[in-house]
């Protein structure tokens, strides 16, 4: 018998990640409250968005005690906290607002949804960290990668950019409130996403040009299985703290692995055998621990010439 659905705030559920993840989850028959500035892109979904400035914490504690729909009403009682907080809300990138604003607004946000989520007793809190973190995607310049694969309990992560910085700091508090409260709090190092009209737009440029692709590290993470990933989260409970890289697992290159990195990445070491296209960000830890398999590689909506 298939376990009951989960009661989840979502925040940034409008965005390019969210609008993908969300309806995965209702399709395994979690309830959603979307937190963001924006309403839900696709109306026919039923997801109710509360428009909620996620860096007053005072709407955040109140938002996770929100009615999911106007439905609630009819129960006669307020909402309870929710089983699960996923948190995607952020600045996306860099320069999108000046520096100061994205590492306030990103720390900011991040730090109220994990405090408030925690006093309420959640127990399951899920947020977004970012592959640039690996610190080369934003570098100035051009940046060596120290080592392949790009693993996430090993590789030190050593950032340049505001944006990577704020995520990281999303970790560390996240590390925090985790074993303050003694919860889950998982922290998702998301990869490039890719939505699905994606592929046949971008793909053939990605993949005849690789240079491209290296801030990138050559990997990506389709939309749909992030949504996958989201709730493999949600059912595996117990591990504290994580971080996982969120990603695909094959490599946006025609060439196999270990022979395309050692003609582009010569100087880089390479610290274990690696799968025959298996993407230098390698997500060797989700399907291990959480038993993540993809549904859509590139090459299901690509064939290279």
């Amino acid at each position: 018998m298939a376990p009951a659905g989960k009661r989840i705030v979502f925040t940034g559920g409008s965005g390019k990640a969210g609008r993908h993840v969300i309806p995965y989850l209702l399709g395994k028959g979690h309830q959603i409250l979307n937190l963001d500035l924006a309403e839900f892109p696709d109306p026919k979904a039923g997801v109710f968005t509360l428009k909620t400035d996620l860096t007053d914490s005072g709407q955040v504690f109140n938002a996770l005690t929100t009615h999911y729909n106007f439905e609630g009403y009819e129960a006669g009682q307020s909402e309870p906290p929710p089983d699960v907080v996923i948190h995607f809300a952020a600045y996306a990138r860099n320069m999108l607002v000046p520096d100061n604003e994205c590492f306030k607004g990103n720390v900011t946000a991040t730090y109220n949804v994990i405090e408030a989520a925690s006093k309420l007793g959640v127990k399951k809190i899920i947020i977004a960290s970012s592959e640039t973190t690996y610190g080369v995607c934003f570098s100035e310049g051009k940046t060596a990668y120290q080592s392949f694969p790009l693993d996430e309990d090993t590789y030190d992560r050593d950032p340049m950019d505001t944006y990577a910085l704020s995520k990281l700091c999303g970790e560390r508090t996240a590390r925090t409130f985790a074993r303050r409260f003694g919860i889950d709090v998982y922290a998702l190092i998301i990869g490039n996403v890719i939505e699905p009209h994606e592929y046949a737009r971008d793909f053939p440029t990605h993949v005849s040009k690789p240079e491209t692709r290296r801030r990138n590290a050559w990997s990506y993470i389709d939309a749909r299985d992030l949504g996958q990933i989201c709730d493999l989260c949600i059912q595996k409970s117990g591990l504290g703290f994580q971080v996982f890289n969120a990603t695909n697992d094959t490599i946006t290159t025609k060439e196999p692995t270990a022979e395309f990195l050692a003609t582009y990445e010569p100087e880089a070491k390479i610290t274990r055998e690696m799968g025959e296209f298996e993407a230098p960000l390698s997500n060797r830890k989700i399907r291990e621990v959480l038993g993540f398999r993809e549904e859509h590689d590139w090459r299901k909506y690509y064939q290279p010439a």
